[in-house]
Formats: structure tokens, C-alpha cells, sequence
């Protein structure tokens, strides 16, 4: 194993506030960097924003201010995340910080310098949602099905392209060689479909008079970069590249994170990119499904919009970052609704974790004698070994099988009815060591609730426990 771990969240971009498909991101994200650093890891965990392009200078303009205004306000939004979900972050990158516009410069250079940049008249057809060209094959009526209410804009300018068809075969050599390198249902396969497929050179710039707000084009101050070119570079930027004094390559290739929507940006565009400028590709990209709400894509115009600090507000920061691990992303989209995250919380914080923990201290409490409870020395192998694979939530569950096996010893046990001290203390020893490893085990999904359990149960005499998960009002 490595002394040193990378990971990093895709930069979420700064038009809107935090949605909850990248609370998920950025929670799981931390889970990781977590559990590395409990391996004896050294960990940089880097997230940050994303801050150029169409959307971003259309924004400021709707708002009466200059895109630098607008980016440093929203983006205060994603560092807030820190205390809200309690993020153990390293780096926090802005995509218009200094060092990083100097590096996705460096970045260009290094791609002009391979030949792989050159310029061309450019007629497409531009989703500015996803401030992506579209094929006609990834329409649907003529429209982005991502954005099926943004109109397609047609462009036609001289701009500078990347010469992506070149990187074909050196793709899906790389896949061939790593065959986990993409982590999520059905994603590798996916990805080399998408480039097996063909691969067109794309645009990398725009006019600066038609959309200035971007970093400079080194060499041509007439032409910005496209925002993706501009992002994608902070996973290295973040970590001191190109500076010849920094240690970044201690810490690259790193672990990325993503949306299923950002698969063909992070594992294609991103990887040729490295492979022009002759760097290590990534170790490995996470890409999990959709959140929706009742069958539907969240939305303010619908209504169905469920923010991250909603359900801090409702069920607590610990208990809402454990109902966020226990949503099973990595395998595809999932459905949400206020009823369901209620009815997972009652049965697995309320009465699951809770009621477990206050019928043990109080059971412990009435014993003479007691003997203090140790804290496991180390993880469960069955938590190590889903982490190992990035299964945030399969290691969730089987410290949630665990909790149950603990219940369904005490009701064979029936602790209650045992008249002898002795023997009762030996009955709770032996469902406590099987209670204090999952409480261990929570420790990276609920750090606080994990320590405070800990210390409560190893304590030289146990108390009755005030119930840690209040039961929930009628939303």
C-alpha cells in the first residue's frame, strides 16, 4: 500500500447552490479519504468549484454583477459544506485562482507542443447547459436531454481544437490494461463503447468578444479556453503542478469522483489530455448514478428541490451523512422521497443504532461488577475489504448486519431475565463485542456519534444513555 492517497470530487459548478446528487459526492468522497487515513495513509482530499464559461457570465450579467463577484459569493456556498456535513477536505480549488488558470495554461502549452491543438472554422451545435457540443445522436427531438428546455445554440467561429481522434487507440489500450479502472455499474463498459465508437477533435476555445469571461488562450489573447479544458486541469493544479518545486507527483495518478453525466469528460477527454501532455493517467474514476425526487429530476420549477442543509435541519448532521451513505449511487440512479429518508432513519438510526445503544447501557447500568468494555483494536475485515473497492455503501451495510446480529442476541439471550450478575455480565460482554466493532466501524461514516459511543460504552461504569436519534414529527 501507498503512503500516500489522492482523491478529489469532480468542481461542481458555481450557477447553483449545492444539490444533493453532490452532497452524496463530496460525502463519499470524505468517507474514503477517512478510511484511508485510518489505513496509516497520508491522504490530500481536493474538491473546490468551477467558475468560467457561458452560464457563469450570462449569471452575472441577469444579476447586476461581474462574473468575479458572482463566482466568489456562490462559491462560498461549496465550502460551507465543510461544517454542514462535516468534510474533511485538504484543498479547496477555485478554477479562477491564480495558480490554477497559470496551470491549465501550462496545459495547453503542452498539448500545442505535441501537436495536438490547432485551429479551425467551428460550426456546432452547443448545449450551453452542459457547456458541451452535441452530436445528433446524442439528441433527443433536436434537443440536449439534459437541458430538454435550453435551446441548442448553433456557432460558427475560428477556434482552437484538440485533437482527440489521435488518442483512439491509446485509449482503449489503457481500458485494456486497466480493467477496474472506471468503479460503477456498467461504467467501463460504457466508456469504451463511447470511444470504440469514434472519437471527434472538439473545440477548446471561444472568441473572447463573444464570451470573455474564461482564461486567456496563452499566445492569443482573442480566444478564451473552453471551460472543460480550463476544470479538468485542477486535479493536478491542486497539487502543485507544473511548479518544478512541488511534490505533486508524490501524490498523482489520485482517485477522481463523478457523476454519471461527467463519465466521457473524466475518463476519455481528461485522460487524453494527460497522455498529450505526457502524464500519468488517473488511478481510478468513481462515477455514481442520479438522485431524483418521486420518479423526477430535482428542480426549483417543480418544486421538488431537497437541499443538503434540509436534511441536516430534519435528522441531524451524523444521521444525515449515514442516510447519505446508505443510498446505493454506485449502482445507478436512485429514488427518493421525504417519507422514504424518514422510514430509513426510523429503522436504522431510531430504532435500529439508537434503540440498540439505550437498551445496552441501561442493561449495563443495573449490573454489579461490571467489567469495562474494550475498544476493538482495528476495523472489521468485512468493512476493509468493501472499502477496498470504494463500497461506501456495501461497508455501511454490514455494520448495519452487525447491528442487527447484536439485536437478534439479545433477544435469544434475553439478558433482562438473568438473575445471576455474573452470568448477565458475560452475556453483554459477548453481544458488546459484537455492538463496540460496529460502533468502531462507524467511526469514518458518523466520526462524532462513533467517538461519543465509544467513549460511553468503555467507560468504567455505564449510565443509562439519553437516545442519540429523536424520533421524527409529521413532515
Amino acid at each position: 500500500m501507498s503512503e500516500n492517497f489522492y482523491i478529489t470530487t469532480t468542481l461542481p459548478y458555481v450557477n447553483a447552490a449545492p444539490h444533493l446528487g453532490f452532497a452524496w459526492e463530496i460525502l463519499t468522497a470524505d468517507i474514503i479519504a477517512r478510511d484511508r487515513r485510518a489505513r496509516g495513509q497520508k491522504v490530500v482530499f481536493n474538491t473546490g468549484t468551477d467558475e468560467h464559461g457561458q452560464k457563469i457570465w450570462e449569471k452575472a450579467r441577469e444579476r447586476g454583477m461581474t462574473p468575479q463577484q458572482h463566482v466568489d459569493e456562490m462559491s462560498q456556498n461549496f465550502r460551507d459544506l465543510r461544517e454542514l456535513l462535516d468534510i474533511s477536505y485538504t484543498n479547496f480549488i477555485r478554477t479562477t485562482d491564480a495558480h490554477h488558470m497559470a496551470a491549465a495554461q501550462e496545459m495547453w502549452r503542452r498539448c500545442a507542443q505535441r501537436g495536438d491543438i490547432y485551429k479551425k472554422k467551428y460550426a456546432v451545435k452547443y448545449c450551453v447547459g452542459c457547456e458541451l457540443a452535441k452530436t445528433e445522436s446524442e439528441l433527443v427531438d433536436g434537443r440536449c436531454p439534459l437541458h430538454p428546455d435550453r435551446e441548442l445554440e448553433v456557432r460558427e467561429e475560428d477556434n482552437y481544437f484538440f485533437r482527440f481522434s489521435r488518442y483512439q487507440q491509446p485509449l482503449l489500450d489503457f481500458y485494456a490494461s486497466h480493467p477496474d479502472f472506471v468503479i460503477g455499474e456498467g461504467k467501463q463498459s460504457e466508456i469504451v463503447a463511447f470511444v470504440k465508437n469514434g472519437l471527434q477533435d472538439f473545440s477548446i476555445s471561444r472568441v473572447a468578444t463573444a464570451m470573455p469571461w474564461g482564461i486567456p488562450v496563452p499566445d492569443d489573447d482573442t480566444q478564451v479556453m473552453y471551460v472543460w479544458f480550463d476544470a479538468l486541469t485542477n486535479y493536478i493544479a491542486t497539487l502543485g503542478w507544473p511548479e518544478e518545486t512541488s511534490d505533486w507527483d508524490a501524490w498523482w495518478p489520485g482517485v477522481q469522483t463523478c457523476g454519471k453525466d461527467n463519465l466521457r469528460q473524466q475518463a476519455a477527454t481528461w485522460q487524453a489530455m494527460l497522455m498529450s501532455a505526457g502524464l500519468p493517467n488517473s488511478q481510478h474514476i468513481l462515477v455514481n448514478g442520479f438522485i431524483s425526487v418521486d420518479g423526477q429530476k430535482m428542480s426549483k420549477s417543480l418544486g421538488n428541490v431537497i437541499a443538503p442543509g434540509q436534511l441536516v435541519d430534519r435528522y441531524g448532521r451524523e444521521a444525515t451523512r449515514l442516510i447519505l451513505a446508505g443510498l446505493p449511487v454506485w449502482s445507478g440512479d436512485v429514488d427518493i422521497t421525504w417519507a422514504r429518508l424518514d422510514e430509513w432513519y426510523t429503522a436504522h438510526l431510531v430504532n435500529g443504532l439508537g434503540n440498540l445503544a439505550s437498551r445496552l447501557a441501561k442493561l449495563a447500568s443495573t449490573c454489579d461488577d461490571w467489567q469495562s468494555w474494550r475498544a476493538p483494536e482495528a476495523r472489521s475485515s468485512e468493512l476493509l475489504a468493501a472499502l477496498e473497492k470504494f463500497d461506501t455503501s456495501g461497508g455501511l451495510q454490514t455494520i448495519i448486519d452487525r447491528v442487527s446480529r447484536c439485536d437478534a442476541m439479545l433477544s435469544e439471550k434475553k439478558p433482562w431475565l438473568i438473575n445471576d450478575n455474573r452470568e448477565k455480565v458475560q452475556v453483554l460482554s459477548t453481544i458488546g463485542d459484537v455492538f463496540l466493532q460496529a460502533v468502531a466501524d462507524l467511526s469514518i461514516y458518523m466520526p462524532e456519534a462513533s467517538e461519543c459511543l465509544l467513549a460511553h460504552f468503555t467507560a468504567p461504569a455505564i449510565t443509562p444513555l439519553t437516545p442519540m436519534f429523536p424520533r421524527l414529527a409529521k413532515h
